[in-house]
């Protein structure tokens, strides 16, 4: 209602008696603002359509070339600024539930309304249009080249809108800007890209699910296709979901075609605005998929255009295709070409004599009529013609004649990299062109721009500071290195160049500055290269951890009295004996340290493990109070949790890939296989029959955390042994003697322990560090921790070291963290040891993916092979050896591997059928 009566003082009248109306709908104007929208589809339908012509948006921003000042201007709620005639208040009457209302001014949802408003504002800026101002609607944008044009026209157009009583909104006006958005692009004076916050509308769009989803799709994404190479041939997929009578099938294609052109809007190219009396370029491409072409300046792109073919053109032979193409670029850019002088290159040879042809057939001679009628020359270049790559490979300069072989792609590849192409006139027939870097010129040209140099500059010509001079092309230089202003642009150019680029790969931030530091200055510079690297996705992905692994020893509390507390691991993998046996079920007591041997089957169900426990533990020891154990499939089912409810015990188990949780299990393996080993060498026969005798030994061997061998600690007295054949003589089994050298013993058995406990504390953390996070951080898990993944016959050569991230949900202990895994690690217990996490430095250019790779419930996996490339023989002193060059899945051409052909055929038959 307060809308309404704010609208009534203002828009509308109040009017009773109405017989025809329609709905008032109320919506949000940019989330600030509540505005009026009728919908009228009854006047509409009966309305005379006004044909007056709305701008092409790619006209309007060619008039910006040259600006380099900018101001915009959003006339308030624009179309109540425009009166209705009296005769016809009474059509837009409207309903609400409060009553029935007229507006006195031009509403929204009319259909005639755009074509009016566009003519009233042409009509009242028409001496200024294409000169200083351009129009689109109620957004008006004045631009000039420099300040002082810039505040007169600005002065023109304020008093323009004043004496025509045209109000402005002034939270939506932005003046003396050197970059704005405009009709949903970037506009600056190097050129219109795209508008980041219009395209994450793109970027964020849900897999479509229907075809009226993926015209959507298309309509929002074509709506930037001019930045796109092959626009048309990326969404081809796409289209055809769009076709009638076709079934909606989202294929891999599809996917694939879907996030290719979101990933294409989010690195589109800033494209340039042409200049009239230059030549043009054009580079055009036809395949059996559709038509493409770039339309170049002073080799920068100005626009790029494809569609796919029709039907009917699907026949044509490839010359027809390509000349196709040709005509394509002329017709679509014809306002700039028309009356230009312009070079045609094409990969199709036959098209350069187009003009000398004699027997054209109908389609051919329609076409080179329109042809004719542009100053344009067709010229042939090879379709591999790589010679871009090879100037930058080698410094060096490269002859005119291989200009035509220059491909598009690799232009922008070049200008990505700062580099730009000229031309020198020698005075012979074939001039010569080199790469520079456009980097040191932008450089010099903005150091002005950056007052605190400015100041440091001046106090130098003062005698002040002598470090500061200026070199002959006017660089400000600090003892002979160029001077970077203070502007995040250049620097991140500089940054991004020497670290990300191909021909950096990825330097530590000590080995960056040092090169860095040989040409370049900025105050800063070490810290900023520090925090760049820092920041570095595939930094934080790929490269280890080089400071002391994180998190303190926490030691498991000391039990309080014998085999109430123990721990248990398997063994397996060991030679399979007569009697089946091939793994180790080792059970050890945290207090006495004594230890229990079982020898086990690998396919021992949960019932058989479930009786061995309660004939050798239970039975002699007594049920535990609890049970470390490892995250084993055995101890996690259902039955063995059960079992141990149902006794009274307690379990818990180790972090997810940190067996150090359980060291005491794992020491107590490691000495139970050089035990195996020397006792299959030594005694022969199976290793199982010498089992019993292990445990005997192990159990009397004196352990230093304890301070006694652990039977003394178990029975409170030394046992009888070979070594040691003293006489125990009678005694009475019960007494309160020997209850009293028990006690006495737990007593120091448990401060020994403490103490061990301590001094192995001591030693750890003097090799790690604190190491804490908080809920809601993002973190990088490392990939497949303790076992290594083996790659390529390899631990670890190509893989990742840390996958993610992943936000922490809880702290779970002193050095523990709970993770929000994906659905793809939800077979993966998701807390995890301080020691396998790496904190996630943010950035806003960081584009976050899901993991390429299918990882097992270790967090390892072994990379496939898909195809040999290639054959050699490594010849030695004493025999030849056949190699093959691999392809991995997941992996370009340039990480194959040569591997043992004898190797690939055992591990990889398939390969090989």
């Amino acid at each position: 209602m307060k809308v309404l009566s704010r609208v009534d003082r203002y828009r509308a009248i109040f009017s009773m008696g109405i017989k025809e109306s329609c709905h008032h709908v109320l919506v949000d104007d940019a989330g600030r603002i509540r505005t009026g929208c009728k919908v009228l589809p009854k006047l509409n339908k009966v309305t005379i359509r006004n044909k007056y012509p709305l701008p092409r948006i790619d006209d309007l921003f060619d008039q910006l070339r040259g600006a380099a000042l900018f101001s915009k201007i959003d006339l308030r709620s624009g179309y109540h600024q425009l009166k209705v005639r009296e005769s016809n208040i009474a059509k837009t009457t409207f309903r609400t539930r409060y009553g029935h209302y007229e507006f006195r001014v031009m509403p929204f949802g009319l259909t005639n309304a755009p074509a009016v408003f566009m003519d009233l504002m042409n009509r009242i800026f028409h001496r200024y249009l294409d000169q200083f101002v351009i129009v689109f609607i109620d957004d008006i944008l004045v631009y000039s080249v420099d300040r002082e044009s810039h505040e007169e026209h600005l002065r023109i157009v304020l008093q323009t809108l004043r004496e025509k009583q045209l109000y402005a909104k002034f939270s939506k006006c932005e003046f003396w800007l050197e970059q704005v958005v405009f009709l949903g692009h970037v506009v600056s004076a190097k050129g219109v890209s795209v508008d980041p916050q219009k395209v994450e509308a793109v970027v964020n769009w849900e897999r479509p699910i229907s075809a009226t989803e993926v015209r959507s799709f298309l309509g929002l994404a074509g709506y930037y296709r001019r930045f796109i190479e092959d626009f048309s041939r990326l969404a081809l997929p796409l289209t055809a979901l769009t076709r009638k009578n076709v079934k909606f099938e989202w294929s891999d294609k599809c996917e694939q075609s879907f996030q290719e052109l979101k990933k294409r809007l989010v690195t589109a190219p800033i494209l340039a605005l042409p200049v009239t009396g230059k030549d043009y370029v054009i580079y055009c491409d036809a395949s059996r998929l559709g038509l493409g072409c770039v339309l170049m300046q002073d080799g920068n792109v100005i626009a790029y255009a494809s569609r796919q073919l029709k039907e009917h053109e699907c026949n044509y032979p490839t010359h027809d295709l390509e000349l196709a193409a040709v005509v394509l670029a002329l017709k679509i850019w014809r306002h700039y070409l028309f009356g230009e002088k312009c070079h045609i290159f094409t990969d199709h040879k036959s098209l350069k004599y187009i003009f000398d042809q004699k027997e054209l057939n109908l389609r051919q001679r329609r076409w080179l009529e329109l042809i004719k009628d542009y100053d344009c020359t067709i010229e042939y270049h090879p379709g591999k013609a790589n010679v871009v790559a090879d100037a930058l490979s080698r410094k060096s300069r490269l002859p005119k004649s291989a200009l035509c072989g220059i491909r598009v792609a690799l232009l922008n590849e070049l200008r990505g990299s700062k580099a730009v192409v000229t031309t020198e006139d020698s005075g012979s027939l074939l001039a010569q062109f080199q790469v520079r870097s456009s980097l040191v010129t932008e450089i010099v040209r903005r150091q002005s721009e950056d007052s605190n140099l400015q100041k440091k500059f001046e106090k130098s010509k003062k005698g002040l500071e002598v470090e500061f001079e200026l070199r002959t092309d006017g660089a400000i230089v600090k003892q002979g290195r160029l001077c970077v202003p203070n502007i995040s642009e250049l620097k991140n150019a500089i940054l991004e160049e020497a670290h990300s680029s191909a021909y950096a790969m990825h330097p530590g931030s000590t080995k960056m500055y040092r090169t860095l530091k040989k040409t370049y200055w900025w105050s800063g510079m070490k810290q900023e290269i520090a925090e760049y690297v820092d920041r570095c996705l595939i930094c934080q992905q790929v490269k280890p951890v080089r400071q002391r692994p994180g998190g303190f020893l926490n030691p498991l509390p000391v039990p309080e009295w014998k085999w109430e507390h123990i721990t248990m691991d398997f063994l397996f993998g060991l030679p399979r004996t007569s009697s089946g046996h091939d793994g180790i079920w080792v059970i050890v007591d945290r207090l006495t340290k004594t230890t229990r041997f079982i020898p086990i089957k690998m396919t021992s169900t949960l019932d058989q493990l479930a009786r061995l426990y309660v004939d050798k533990i239970v039975s002699q020891y007594g049920v535990p109070v609890s049970i470390v154990s490892d995250r084993d499939p055995r101890f996690t089912s259902k039955f063995w949790p059960s079992l141990q409810k149902a006794m009274g015990t307690g379990l818990k188990f180790s972090t997810s890939f940190h067996p150090q949780t359980d060291g005491q299990s794992e020491r107590t393996i490691q000495t139970l296989e050089d035990m195996l080993r020397a006792c299959v060498l030594q005694l022969k026969g199976s290793w199982d029959t010498h089992l019993p005798l292990m445990e005997f030994a192990y159990n009397n061997n004196y352990q230093s955390s304890i301070g006694m061998a652990p039977y003394e600690a178990l029975y409170g007295r030394p046992c009888r042994t070979p070594v040691c054949w003293n006489e125990v003589g009678e005694r009475k089994l019960v007494g309160p003697e020997l209850v009293q050298i028990t006690t006495n013993n737990i007593k120091l058995i448990r401060e020994n322990l403490r103490k061990a406990q301590d001094r192995q504390k001591s030693y750890a953390d003097k090799r790690r560090r604190n190491l804490e996070f908080q809920v809601g951080d993002q973190v990088f898990l490392k990939l497949s921790p303790w076992r290594g993944v083996i790659r390529f016959g390899r631990k670890g050569k190509l893989s990742p070291r840390y996958i993610g991230p992943y936000q922490i949900t809880e702290r779970v202990g002193p050095a523990a963290y709970r993770l929000e895994l994906p659905i793809e690690l939800a077979r993966i217990h998701d807390v995890f040891h301080v020691s396998m996490l790496r904190k996630y430095i943010p950035d806003p250019s960081h584009v976050l993916q899901d993991q390429p790779v299918e990882l097992k419930e270790d967090l390892s996996y072994v990379e496939e092979p898909v195809q040999i490339l290639d054959r050699k023989e490594q010849v030695l002193r004493n025999k030849t050896i056949p190699l093959i060059k691999v392809l991995w899945r997941h992996h370009g051409a340039e990480e194959a591997t040569w591997e043992p052909e004898y190797q690939m055929k055992k591990s990889y038959p398939i390969l090989f059928s």
